[in-house]
């Protein structure tokens, strides 16, 4: 340790905070942000702050770790990295965990510990520096927060200052700072900043232009899809989601039909590819996954995309495969197809692509051809990180393997495959593909 600074492996930085789970994550936000968008806002908020604490404790070989509830420790480390240590917070309310992380961390031997929350914007490395130089000659530290609680906390030395207060008031710092003078506990004070609970906070912060709903956009390609769209729909209907219907000029009364369930419907030049780009160009959400109006998602979608998503180093994502014909032949494509994602992440269209609006943007979109949109997307985004598989099957339609055999209909799909590996024009693979199959 060095003395007189603020360096030591006798001092420790920890950050309390959740594993994101919409519907469980800053929940007095979901009127404002949705479920998943209220989950989405605490992963942002988590994540900056984990950067800033990281960053200054390896900058003044300080220890870090991560206390956190809900979620294990094997989602922790598969979010945020195998390199940080991550403890479960205690039962109870936050005092008794507070009062658990301090015990525990005096025990191992720490001289100063300073705990700090994960909803602050404007927190900064600078303010853990102030909190460990005040720790040299005070035995607390607190940082105020603009509704009357702090948003920082740190001791030198074992204190059990914070199970006996009352943590349902309003004036937790009051409280603490009226305790702490009765027991002539030394304090200093940082400076107050305004933490993030709901929809009137975000306003405050200028937060809600940045975050807002919807949180995924659900973009359908449509061309004569009457038979399919409205359970399609309705299937993906949820709170967090806008559905955008793109079609690519109908005969029937799909556009209709899709109108009648209250979602967006767009008209584009048809192509699947020029659908879907057109789609994502009006999209309002973050997120953007692309389904055919032959397939249908499964329960709990959002949330299997948001959890997808969250894992490192991911920056696409798919679902498992499933056809609604029952036989022995498409329970081995089925078993090919999902081998083959999970083995060498090549996930098809029919699967339900998704990705952060950013992702698909900075990739270009889907290349502007008629046949294989999908895989050649795919191979750009590999080469930005990994595409993951969510742990729930779509249901795709079965018609095109009903209609032309299920070995004839593999053989041609491979055949494109291939082609498109070997570098064979999309535009002449398309006429070998609708030749044979004439189904879109």
């Amino acid at each position: 340790m060095v003395r007189g600074g603020i360096k030591g492996t006798n001092d420790l930085l920890i950050l309390f905070g959740r594993y994101p789970v919409p519907e469980k994550a800053k929940t007095r936000l979901i009127p404002a942000l949705g479920p998943a968008g209220a989950a989405e806002f605490h992963r942002a908020l988590m994540e900056q702050s984990m950067r800033k604490a990281r960053d200054f404790c390896i900058s003044n070989s300080i220890a870090f770790r991560i206390y956190f509830q809900g979620g294990n420790p094997w989602k922790m480390s598969r979010w945020l990295g195998k390199d940080i240590a991550f403890f479960r917070q205690a039962q109870g309310h936050m005092g008794q965990k507070m009062h658990q992380a301090f015990e525990q961390a005096f025990s191992q031997g720490y001289h100063r510990v300073v705990l700090v929350g994960t909803d602050i914007p404007g927190l900064e490395q600078r303010h853990f520096q102030e909190a460990f130089q005040a720790l040299s000659h005070n035995d607390l530290v607190l940082g105020p927060s603009i509704d009357g609680g702090y948003w920082l906390v740190g001791l030198r030395g074992p204190r059990d200052i914070f199970t006996e207060m009352d943590w349902n008031s309003k004036e937790i710092l009051k409280q603490t700072i009226s305790l702490a003078q009765k027991r002539n506990i030394s304090f200093h004070l940082l400076d107050t900043l305004a933490d993030i609970d709901t929809p009137s906070d975000l306003k405050r912060e200028g937060l809600d232009a940045l975050f807002s709903k919807p949180y995924l956009s659900v973009i359908i390609p449509t061309l004569n899809e009457e038979a399919n769209i409205e359970k399609t729909i309705r299937v993906a209907m949820d709170p967090d989601v806008e559905i955008l219907v793109v079609d690519g000029g109908s005969r029937d009364h799909t556009v209709s039909r899709a109108k009648g369930l209250g979602v967006r419907v767009m008209r584009s030049r048809p192509g699947r590819a020029v659908q879907q780009n057109a789609g994502a160009d009006q999209a309002k959400g973050k997120t953007l996954l692309f389904l055919h109006a032959d397939t249908l998602l499964p329960d709990r979608y959002v949330g299997h995309i948001f959890e997808t998503l969250l894992e490192r180093g991911v920056v696409a994502g798919a679902f498992r495969f499933s056809t609604d014909k029952r036989s022995f032949p498409m329970r081995v494509v089925e078993f090919n197809t999902n081998t083959r994602c999970r083995l060498f992440q090549l996930p098809y269209g029919d699967q339900g692509l998704f990705m952060p609006r950013e992702v698909f943007e900075e990739a270009g979109g889907f290349p502007r051809v008629p046949i294989a949109e999908d895989l050649l997307l795919v191979r750009k985004l590999k080469k930005r990180g990994r595409i993951g598989l969510a742990p729930a099957h779509v249901l795709t339609s079965a018609r095109r393997w009903k209609a032309l055999g299920v070995v004839r209909t593999t053989l041609i799909n491979q055949l494109i495959v291939v082609g498109i590996y070997l570098g064979i024009s999309p535009a002449t693979l398309a006429s070998l593909y609708y030749s044979k199959t004439r189904v879109h």
